[in-house]
């Protein structure tokens, strides 16, 4: 990836999504990259709800050495509406794995993306059929369906009771119920498309353009307090954007201003990524998250993290589920991107959640 690249919703092929191709995503089930040690139950329920989590997102970023050849971040999120905490990531994990070149899951030799696509490379353990994580749990009757937790059982009999101990079922049957999409517990499935950042997208609010905003929104203040706003009727949508800065919301003006602007130049971004870079905050994070700045150290090696990718909060409008939200999510990984242990497959990263509140409340 270069110094700083985007990434945008694309709508894609599900086949060419699996874990075969090393791919970036957002929702579906989660192209595991290890296939020997994947998460536990404990680690994928949310530990205050004790649900599943959901599978967020996960972005393919080898870092090129030896054992970074192959290297992807996983994001998982709880969708409860009561374990949404303003300015907490409580309800987030975020996963590394990561494999060398010469593996006992992938070919040394990239598959052929002009070919037919290639179906993903299972693990030799159960995954659940609705979600694709651990499923240690096996319907009673057929013995032929493993879920990860009793509420996605109970989601997929309706369907699966029409195969289940049937006799004369083909493959296609099973697989065609077992493909059956779950809106309510997993998110639309889209590949993240990565281009470069255009040096033109890099917004910095000078001194005299953070003046005539604020002039700006002295001006819109005291024609509201003579009850005269509707002398702005005929101001263009765009121009009154510039007077819905952030005081309306308590919010800092000059974060709110040079996130929205710089979103304005690609308003379809929904990922930002820049190796040991700096997230674009919306607010001012001395005021939202302060206790939050100070990034734990690496559990493996004991070094310290840097800052890798943002997800933005675009990404929600395409999930279209009022019970997530967030302004911002930063997430930190180790600097090294250490080396991982033989026995276990994923490691946790940091995550930083900010979101948009009125701090005047």
């Amino acid at each position: 990836m270069s110094d700083m690249d985007l990434g945008f919703p694309e709508q894609c092929e599900p086949g060419w999504l699996t874990n075969r191709y090393f791919p970036s995503k957002v929702g579906g089930k989660p192209a595991w990259l290890e296939l020997d040690l994947l998460p536990s139950k404990e680690e994928m329920f949310c530990d205050e709800c004790k649900t599943p989590k959901t599978f967020l997102c996960q972005i393919y970023a080898p870092f090129g050495d030896e054992h970074n050849f192959h290297r992807t971040i996983f994001v998982f999120v709880c969708r409860t509406a009561t374990c949404q905490k303003a300015n907490t990531a409580s309800n987030l994990m975020v996963l590394r794995s990561q494999l060398a070149k010469k593996n006992k899951f992938y070919s040394e030799i990239p598959p052929d993306e002009d070919a037919d696509v290639l179906p993903a490379i299972m693990p030799n353990k159960k995954l659940c059929i609705v979600c694709g994580c651990l499923g240690q749990l096996q319907c009673s009757r057929c013995k032929n369906a493993n879920y990860c937790a009793a509420e996605h059982q109970r989601a997929h009999w309706p369907h699966h009771k029409t195969i289940c101990s049937a006799a004369n079922v083909t493959e296609n049957e099973v697989n065609k119920i077992n493909a059956i999409a779950f809106p309510k517990l997993l998110f639309p499935e889209y590949e993240i498309t990565i281009e470069p950042c255009d040096e033109n997208n890099r917004v910095d609010l000078d001194k005299d353009d953070e003046a005539k905003e604020k002039e700006q929104m002295a001006e819109y203040e005291k024609l509201a307090a003579e009850g005269k706003t509707g002398a702005l009727n005929n101001v263009p949508d765009g121009e009154l954007e510039k007077y819905a800065g952030g005081t309306s919301t308590g919010m800092d003006d000059k974060y709110f201003r040079k996130f929205k602007k710089t979103m304005w130049k690609q308003e379809a971004q929904i990922l930002r990524y820049k190796r040991n870079g700096e997230p674009l905050w919306i607010s001012n994070p001395e005021k939202t998250i302060a206790a939050h700045l100070v990034i734990p150290n690496c559990e493996l090696c004991g070094g310290p993290r840097q800052f890798e990718f943002q997800i933005m909060p675009q990404m929600l409008y395409i999930f279209n589920n009022e019970a997530i939200d967030w302004g911002v999510l930063a997430v930190y990984t180790c600097v090294n991107s250490c080396k991982i242990p033989e026995d276990i497959g994923y490691v946790k990263e940091y995550i930083i959640k900010q979101d948009v509140v009125d701090d005047k409340k």
